[in-house]
């Protein structure tokens, strides 16, 4: 099936959210469970590249892209094949019964594209929380440690472990503790307001946290720092240069695993990745 062309312009023909767009609203309402929220009440019909058309034929700008999920575009005409050729061939075996090609070509081109020369190896789960929640597991296992190391204004799932890594409590955490223990939090490397100036943040605010860490937990007792190359829930703002190298390179002299989060190759094939652990480091 060749994905439909969609013009590549806004176009608004109804109020918003349109007549057929409320009475779906209507039923989903009815049907759905309160705890699942949307944006905008808006029902999708079709989308391509970057502009999704909804059901009263109104076309607008994909600025959420599944939350920087398409980001080749929708129905892009290389990933309506390959998942049509997938599809066509058998629908589900799960990998841990019946193996099959597909997960080891995943699993290759995301090693091949993971920075750094050391032995890598992947593993494709269902979302980020669950990918962020292997990695823990895996890092407390390979070091024999219990403490791990998060950032403010992180964001990581909505599981009861990642809830506890991450930063925010509305609208994530509000009501649903106890969360997990042995979680630490220290300040993350934030240019636009860091007191002496952004060109001194990220060596400066690595410091901070790494002298956080041994005096508060412990150099030895920590298993695993989860660190977001962007932090969408902190702003959508990037750590200065300075700062990851300085604390991935504090972790590897303790045995701690640095794991950068969160991986979404949904680009070209439908998966989605895990950190991939090995003593010392972790790599996405």
């Amino acid at each position: 099936m060749e994905p439909t062309e969609v013009a590549q312009s806004r176009r608004i023909v109804t109020e918003i959210p349109g007549p057929r767009s409320r009475e779906i609203q209507k039923r989903r309402s009815a049907a759905v469970a309160q705890g699942v929220g949307s944006v905008l009440p808006v029902y999708v019909e079709r989308a391509g590249g970057g502009i999704v058309e909804d059901v009263d034929g109104n076309a607008l700008i994909d600025f959420g892209s599944g939350i920087a999920v398409t980001n080749v575009g929708n129905a892009d005409a290389r990933v309506v094949a390959r998942a049509a050729e997938q599809l066509g061939r058998f629908t589900h075996t799960c990998f841990m019964v019946n193996p099959y090609e597909a997960y080891v070509e995943v699993c290759e081109a995301l090693n091949r594209v993971t920075p750094g020369d050391h032995e890598k190896r992947s593993l494709l789960l269902n979302s980020g929380a669950e990918a962020v929640e292997n990695a823990v597991k895996i890092a407390r296992s390979a070091t024999g440690r219990q403490a791990v190391v998060v950032f403010d204004h992180a964001y990581h799932g909505r599981t009861n472990l990642t809830m506890g890594l991450t930063a925010k409590n509305m609208p994530y955490k509000q009501g649903f503790g106890p969360f997990a223990g042995e979680i630490h939090r220290v300040p993350m490397a934030y240019a636009y307001r860091w007191p002496t100036g952004p060109e001194n943040c990220g060596p400066e605010a690595a410091a901070a946290a790494i002298d956080q860490i041994v005096k508060q937990v412990g150099a030895e007792n920590v298993a695993a720092m989860v660190i977001e190359p962007i932090q969408g829930e902190g702003a959508s703002s990037s750590p200065p240069p300075g700062s990851c190298p300085r604390w991935s390179s504090s972790a590897a002299p303790t045995g701690s695993c640095s794991s950068p989060t969160r991986c979404r190759p949904a680009s070209r094939a439908p998966a989605t990745c895990s950190p991939v652990t090995t003593r010392g480091s972790s790599r996405t």
